[in-house]
């Protein structure tokens, strides 16, 4: 199936991404699983849907989806405050902006403390974990209402009219996570842009969308404003290692075997090493992060 054209962003120079494609799951390595457990449940309002022994999954209510997988290290160290080459964030897209107003509500009632900006595509709501793990809690703006120039979608980090947003939840109470919340993107801090685009763009086959924001690179599939996120804005820091917090892997989900099967050998021309895990394709950017490409 060709892949759409269109008014803004890069095509890779070979395999390219199909439209369909979005982001799976991610697995994160946490200190506590107690924990991280209550904050996923009562802070950000998602459920677990299995737990057993040092893993758990959890997904919104009413969804049997599996968004993030908590992975117990005793051990595991906190993030540092200057972050590590890894995760910066990943982030939970809510289905409605209705849904995004009674959860800011929510943060305030329970006294959660966040960030926030107003990204002109989006509207998000920044918050860490208990092992300093970033998360964006976000909804997105019709995509009529999106603006490009020069091919790159316009993006920023304004300041949230929150009175407005809050006002559009209507005054309904947040009872968790809504079905169809889903993983919208992750954000990775690198080292090195143009090998971040190497990667991700040349080798896996996500479209440039923004490319002259400071400091950082986004892509996406199929005209999204981004599935994932590059920045150097932590590049001195140190790699994320198995003794931290960290993100384990990532998942990309493409329609079919044959999408899945492009994707290895657009990697490997690439000059990026690939394995094969259960049919799954499993590999590791410039700085170890890991990404599976599977079919869904």
């Amino acid at each position: 199936m060709a892949v759409e054209s269109l008014p803004y962003g890069v095509e890779p120079p070979g395999y390219r991404l199909s439209n369909e494609a979005h982001i799976g799951r991610v697995r994160l390595q946490i200190a506590n699983l107690d924990r991280s457990v209550a904050y996923y449940e009562t802070v950000i309002g998602l459920r677990v849907i299995e737990r057993m022994g040092a893993v758990a999954t959890l997904g919104a209510h009413d969804d049997a989806r599996v968004l993030v997988e908590l992975h117990e290290n005793p051990a595991a160290r906190p993030v540092d405050r200057r972050g590590h080459i890894g995760l910066y964030h990943f982030a939970i897209l809510l289905p409605t902006r209705a849904a995004l107003g009674r959860f800011v509500r929510h943060l305030a009632d329970i006294g959660a403390r966040a960030g926030s900006a107003d990204h002109l595509v989006s509207e998000a709501i920044y918050l860490q974990d208990p092992d300093g793990l970033g998360i964006e809690v976000y909804a997105d703006r019709p995509r009529e209402t999106w603006q490009h120039s020069s091919r790159q979608l316009t993006m920023a980090s304004d300041p949230l009219n929150m009175p407005d947003l809050v006002a559009s939840g209507g005054g309904t109470p947040w009872t968790g996570a809504p079905a169809d919340t889903v993983i919208g993107h992750v954000h990775l801090h690198v080292r090195d842009l143009a090998e971040a685009e190497k990667f991700y763009h040349d080798g896996l086959g996500f479209d440039k969308v923004v490319w002259q924001y400071p400091g950082a690179l986004f892509l996406s599939a199929g005209g999204y404003h981004h599935h994932l996120g590059t920045n150097t804005w932590a590049a001195e820091s140190p790699v994320a290692s198995s003794e931290d917090a960290h993100l384990i892997e990532w998942e990309v989900v493409l329609p079919s075997v044959e999408s899945v099967d492009g994707a290895a050998a657009s990697l490997e021309a690439a000059g990026f090493e690939t394995k094969r895990d259960r049919g799954d394709l499993v590999a590791r950017d410039p700085w170890g992060t890991q990404v599976r490409v599977l079919r869904g």
